[in-house]
């Protein structure tokens, strides 16, 4: 099939968590019309998540041809999802009350939520979540399955490697790097960079 009959395929919700509510208000929002959620947790199963029934597991995505978001706010979690689907066709979605430069770029699977700003020649690989009225400035560079949390403030030229996640109202300063799956916590500062694999706290954000 070709790329430009994507739309044609129905969309599901990969997720029927709390994070999946703000992911179907952005697709409502869009005038996108959504399938259903497919969800592993089978207790969710016939449960309905703001107007959408779940209506299967996830394995139904590998059984048939469709577009699909994931839904959860785990970093892990998306990844190994992900890396499940592999014939998924990944939407993109970015709220219409969200702010995204004509050079940004961003990946499939990847989403802005209301209020976000992304600013010039700034690119989000694949399954990046930018949560609701978080800013990213000039330049920076986002790795696959980030997450920057609602009311997250980047500074131009920052980079967060490949699964790292920027908590609640943190901040970082321009020309810094978080390594991979390092999470940074609500409210912290980044002022210098930070490693790998580590939890980094307090302003000025330290090492835990």
């Amino acid at each position: 099939m070709n790329r430009s009959d994507d739309s044609r395929l129905p969309l599901y919700v990969v997720g029927a968590g709390g994070h999946a509510k703000v992911v179907i208000d952005t697709l409502q929002a869009l005038g996108e019309t959504i399938a259903g959620i497919v969800d592993d947790n089978t207790n969710a199963l016939d449960t309905v998540v703001e107007g959408v029934k779940v209506v299967d597991t996830t394995d139904l995505l590998t059984q048939i041809a469709a577009r699909a978001i994931i839904a959860v706010g785990s970093n892990r979690a998306r990844q190994r999802i992900s890396e499940k689907l592999v014939s998924t066709t990944w939407l993109a979605a970015i709220h219409p009350r969200a702010y995204v430069a004509p050079s940004a770029r961003i990946g499939a699977g990847s989403i802005v939520m209301a209020g976000a700003v992304i600013q010039p020649q700034s690119q989000l690989g694949k399954h990046v979540i930018v949560n609701t009225c978080a800013s990213i400035d000039h330049d920076c560079h986002l790795n696959d399955y980030v997450h920057v949390a609602p009311g997250c403030h980047l500074a131009g030229n920052v980079t967060l490697e490949r699964g790292a996640f920027m908590g609640v109202g943190s901040c970082a300063i321009p020309g810094k790097h978080i390594g991979a799956w390092t999470t940074v916590g609500a409210g912290a500062t980044v002022i210098h960079d930070i490693p790998p694999h580590v939890t980094a706290l307090g302003t000025p954000a330290h090492i835990r």
